[in-house]
């Protein structure tokens, strides 16, 4: 899938901290990816939603690794959530969450994506932590909850054996080269959190290249 290239007007900084806004901005000046501010209260970090430094999945020190531009093809399996069926919850002018969509359904997912004026809402009823959040919020008709850019391999991975324990996967922040954050050949490793219906989270997968998550 090539990168999406929208002006550096659109840059989702709600998600974003400032040492990533630094770099990207130094990657490309003025052609990037991503989506847009939420219009309404998820601003207020306090009271709806973490703040900047809390949601970036890396250390906001970190650097984008190089890689080889042709690592970054998407690979479509249209078997791996044919049987799947989900809602997402999203910003009507984020672009990063349109091409996380086109990810998941390129792997079978049958997505319905419902624009929303106030995103707090739908990450505060499925229990979202502060610190897990990202640009949209998936639920699964079973009820299963997927946050931000969750590669399809791993949600394919966590619905075919559930813990008993958990309710969802997220990917905190917005990791350059996850699905849906391709940008040229640059990579940024990242976690993919596993969420707990006691509201702990834990580690489900370290993600240390592009080949991983495909």
């Amino acid at each position: 899938m090539p990168p999406l290239k929208i002006k550096s007007s659109l840059i989702c900084n709600r998600y974003l901290s400032k040492g990533l806004r630094s770099t990207l901005l130094l990657l490309a000046a003025s052609s990037l990816f991503a989506c847009s501010q939420p219009s309404s209260g998820v601003s207020d970090a306090s009271t709806t939603s973490a703040s900047t430094e809390d949601v970036l999945a890396v250390p906001k020190t970190a650097e984008p690794n190089v890689i080889n531009n042709s690592m970054m093809t998407s690979v479509s399996k249209p078997d791996l959530l044919k049987n799947v069926s989900a809602t997402v919850y999203k910003d009507a002018n984020c672009g990063c969450c349109k091409e996380w969509i086109s990810h998941a359904e390129d792997n079978g997912l049958s997505a319905t994506a419902q624009d929303v004026a106030d995103l707090a809402v739908f990450k505060e009823r499925y229990s979202v932590p502060n610190e897990m959040r990202s640009c949209h919020t998936v639920v699964t008709t079973d009820g299963y909850v997927f946050e931000g850019h969750v590669p399809a391999k791993y949600m394919a991975q966590f619905l075919e054996n559930p813990p008993v324990q958990a309710m969802g996967l997220a990917v905190p922040g917005m990791p350059i080269g996850s699905p849906g954050m391709e940008y040229q050949n640059k990579f940024m490793p990242y976690q993919v959190m596993q969420l707990n219906k006691d509201g702990t989270t834990q580690v489900y997968a370290d993600i240390e290249s592009v080949e991983q998550q495909l």
